[in-house]
């Protein structure tokens, strides 16, 4: 009688991160967009400014320019008022002995030193009484104070949020040179799937993680194509991988990786390329396949390098061991995929507002949310079935192996906030 081959060991979360991001790179490929339409693409280049920000001297307030050395003595503190200065106006060099009325964002008149804002002054005809003993340069935002010409304002890596366009923008930038998006094909296998919409047949269930997965991919800015649910044979499988190696960067399945008769994905990926079964301990989650597939050109090519192949992730079936794995390690290998340079996601430490006394050996993944105290509530049903409890939450809390939680300690809280960015 054969003696059982033993199991390999658990990676640990720490390690199966490292060695899946150990072996993503930046995608090739570039385009310049205009910066309207660049919302939550990703630098291929830095942006530099080539002007100064504010490109002159500007006023802070609405006031009176003027110059302090007029103010010197302690004598009469009327001045005339030699010139109007709204925004966007080019102004005259201030007359010595006189005051300039200016607004909020108007250029510093040449000569003057000083703001004195409205509700320091008294008006009276063309004259001006200050009340105020200003210090040079106050209320007066100067030339370059925010941005300096030739500095980086956006390195190449940084994903673009709305402000960041903004200050692209500000500096004159139409144009942004960006990463192409990354491309995802993504399906499902398993004869039980079936779409909202259709009847549900006896043993069969509505396909969430199609709906979860595609939602999750689309907010990171990826170009999804979707191949819906695939037939459970082996046939079937094997051609969905071809067609899909060939235009993207990365193929993401859910379920059929583990080594039932049904489960063709494992065997499918073997044969078009290559695969690693990773069984991690955490919970939800465990098994996570990693591993790419041949392009056609070089199907006949065993040797196969990076460069020719198109990566390859399954993700476990139940829905929140999809949606856990996906923010772990999916997330920061696609974001490293396009370009992103920074990808671990910021975790709070709060406090938690619950006792959990049964520890497990698997590093932990709660759901909870953050309550009006300021605490963490812990969904009662963490079963990784149970899919209302990622809509319910605000996050996980990452507890580490063997650690029992008491009410008032404090945890690592992951929001979704970061791990859906």
């Amino acid at each position: 009688m054969s003696t059982p081959t033993p199991r390999a060991p658990m990676l640990s979360t720490a390690e199966a991160l490292a060695t899946l991001l150990s072996a993503a790179s930046p995608i090739p490929g570039t385009e310049s967009i205009p910066t309207l339409d660049a919302l939550n693409r990703v630098l291929s280049a830095d942006v530099i400014s080539p002007l100064d920000v504010p490109p002159m001297n500007t006023s802070s307030m609405d006031g009176y320019a003027i110059r302090t050395e007029d103010l010197a003595t302690d004598g009469d503190r009327r001045l005339p008022v030699s010139q109007r200065i709204p925004a966007g106006h080019a102004p005259e060099p201030l007359k010595p002995g006189t005051a300039a009325r200016i607004f909020t964002g108007a250029t510093v008149p040449p000569g003057a030193d000083a703001i004195v804002m409205q509700e320091q002054t008294e008006a009276a005809g063309n004259e001006v009484t200050i009340l105020h003993n200003p210090a040079p340069g106050e209320w007066i935002t100067a030339q370059g104070a925010d941005i300096r010409s030739g500095s980086i304002i956006l390195p190449a890596g940084t994903r673009l949020t709305p402000q960041a366009l903004g200050l692209a923008a500000s500096v004159g930038c139409a144009e942004l040179q960006v990463r192409r998006r990354v491309k995802v094909a993504v399906f499902f296998t398993g004869d039980e799937l079936t779409m909202p919409g259709e009847p549900l047949k006896p043993g069969a269930i509505y396909n969430s993680n199609r709906f979860t997965l595609r939602g999750l991919l689309e907010k990171l800015g990826c170009e999804v194509t979707d191949y819906g649910i695939v037939p459970d044979k082996l046939d079937a499988t094997r051609a969905t991988l071809r067609e899909a190696a060939q235009a993207h960067d990365l193929i993401l399945t859910c379920g059929g990786v583990s080594v039932g008769e049904e489960d063709h994905v494992k065997p499918a990926v073997e044969a078009e390329g290559r695969l690693s079964m990773w069984q991690i301990a955490m919970k939800p989650g465990k098994p996570l396949a990693f591993g790419a597939v041949r392009r056609a050109a070089q199907q006949a090519d065993a040797a196969a390098t990076a460069s020719v192949e198109t990566f390859f992730i399954g993700l476990p079936g139940n829905p929140v061991s999809s949606f856990a794995t996906f923010l772990l390690f999916v997330r920061p290998f696609v974001l490293l995929l396009a370009g992103m340079q920074t990808v671990e996601p910021r975790a709070l430490s709060l406090r938690a507002d619950f006792t959990q006394k049964k520890a497990d050996r698997r590093n932990e993944f709660l759901r909870a949310r953050i309550n009006p105290a300021g605490g963490l509530d812990l969904f009662p049903n963490q079963s990784s079935a149970v899919l209302t409890s990622t809509v319910w939450g605000d996050g996980l809390i990452d507890n580490p192996p063997n650690h029992a939680i008491s009410a008032g300690e404090t945890v690592r809280f992951i929001p979704f906030s970061e791990l859906l960015n």
